[in-house]
């Protein structure tokens, strides 16, 4: 079997950023005098920043205003970012196999490093900026045996780069719709994970 490699999602996977992603988007409607619904917004995390701007910003705007969210981010997003239950274990997990963590997130890897670093999250890979198939790429590259993530899209990206999909039922999308969008498995949270990696390599080997 080649080396183990689990790619996590971050948001809503291995952090709960809805705390700071709030105020980052409240920051920006004092800002730019655009209101911005930041519970809404975060409500629906998982695609990138663009899209969730394009609800509140004119066309013409997006760009300038998907520069100033990514300013204001480091002072008001990370802070309040907490690891989502099991997050650190999930990790540990892995490492105890003889394995490696890649994290695969639509953030920007620079604001995604920020995360991981305050919260001391151990990860070996870090990959930012792709979103559903376009995380493939990524996943290929890096030999990843599994992906976990906690929308509909990380199991497009799981699919797309022939691995399972490992779903945790801890962001927007429902179990029923992980499951329907192709999850090999679908978990609670990720405290559950490190009971169920060796079912998971298993899922792999199978692939």
């Amino acid at each position: 079997m080649p080396p183990l490699t689990v790619g996590f999602d971050l948001d809503m996977t291995l952090v709960d950023s809805r705390p700071g992603i709030a105020a980052a988007y409240r920051a920006l409607t004092a800002r730019t005098g655009v209101p911005v619904d930041a519970d809404a917004a975060v409500s629906r995390l998982g695609p990138p920043l663009r899209v969730e701007i394009a609800r509140w910003f004119p066309p013409e705007q997006v760009d300038s205003a998907v520069e100033a969210f990514r300013e204001l981010y480091p002072a008001y997003a990370v802070t309040p970012t907490l690891p989502m239950p099991g997050a650190v274990e999930a990790i540990e997990a892995v490492h105890a196999h003889g394995g490696r963590v890649v994290v695969v997130t639509s953030k920007l890897g620079r604001l995604a490093r920020l995360h991981l670093d305050h919260l001391g999250l151990a990860v070996d890979e870090l990959a930012g900026d792709l979103f559903a198939e376009g995380k493939a790429t990524a996943l290929r590259a890096h030999g990843a045996t599994l992906y976990v993530g906690d929308h509909t899209a990380d199991m497009v990206a799981a699919e797309a780069a022939g691995v399972p999909g490992v779903a945790v039922a801890t962001g927007p999308c429902s179990a029923e719709e992980l499951r329907s969008a192709g999850a090999s498995l679908v978990l609670a949270d990720l405290t559950g994970f490190p009971a169920a990696l060796t079912t998971m390599i298993r899922l792999a080997l199978e692939q």
